[in-house]
């Protein structure tokens, strides 16, 4: 059986790849965002089966279907909750929530190998579920609900509300929690800004985008700046760029 993963975050994908291993199953490949998996599927020879996340790095995963006429069943991999699982019961396809749960899987893969039906059900199912998600999209919440980070020879789960703030230091993002820890993540803080709740976290410069509940004062800083201070972040000072004043306060207000 021929089976790939899409998944913009590269911890979780490797995890799901070991856990299919486990079932004696090898991914052909790991893709990461919408243009990769579009440009792997025109020149490639469809798989049997897509482990398939919602939220990729630069759009909806439905996007990839406006593109290419996908010949692949699919298993969602998702943190889309109420209405979406609805939408997948409802449409009869499948759905892992995560984080993924071994048992789980295994009868994802199961029910897959049983009873999956054709490949027209597959993008009828598609474009229903494209709908739905469109016409609720007011009123569900689809930013990051939670990180995975590796540590060592496991997967730690970062819930967003547990996050001071993400920075940029040589080359790398970092998250930074409430309990005085840091942890490298695979992503930038460019791609993050579209992920996360906007209501919650807000790019204050270059390196940093700050949870507003972790700000414990905030201070005027030199050249119309501000400089904040965080309930435990002290590595480095995080200062309100000039050009991000007005709208920092306009956030903050």
């Amino acid at each position: 059986m021929d089976v790939i993963i899409i998944e913009d975050e590269k911890p979780a994908a490797r995890r799901l790849s070991r856990m299919l291993k486990e079932l004696n199953i090898e991914p052909l490949i790991m893709l990461h965002s919408v243009e990769e998996a579009v440009n792997w599927f025109l020149t490639n020879k469809h798989p049997d089966l897509i482990f398939l996340d919602i939220q990729l790095s630069d759009g909806l995963s439905f996007e990839i279907f406006d593109e290419v006429e996908i010949e692949s069943a699919i298993i969602f991999t998702t943190a889309y909750d109420e209405y979406a699982l609805k939408a997948f019961k409802l449409n009869s396809v499948d759905y892992l929530l995560k984080p993924i749960d071994s048992d789980e899987l295994e009868n994802a893969v199961h029910k897959f190998k049983n009873s999956y039906n054709t490949n027209n059900n597959v993008i009828f199912d598609l474009h229903q579920l494209k709908n739905i998600i469109s016409n609720n999209s007011s009123n569900t919440n689809t930013y990051k609900k939670r990180f995975t980070v590796k540590i060592g020879q496991h997967i730690k789960l970062i819930s967003t509300a547990s996050i001071e703030c993400f920075y940029s230091e040589n080359k790398a993002t970092n998250i930074h929690t409430i309990d005085n820890r840091s942890y490298l993540i695979d992503d930038t803080l460019d791609n993050l800004e579209e992920k996360l709740q906007p209501e919650t976290f807000f790019r204050v410069s270059r390196k940093y985008v700050v949870n507003i509940n972790a700000i414990k004062d905030i201070i005027s800083y030199t050249n119309s700046r501000l400089k904040l201070i965080l309930q435990s972040y002290n590595d480095a000072e995080i200062i309100v760029s000039r050009e991000r004043v007005k709208d920092f306060k306009n956030w903050i207000d």
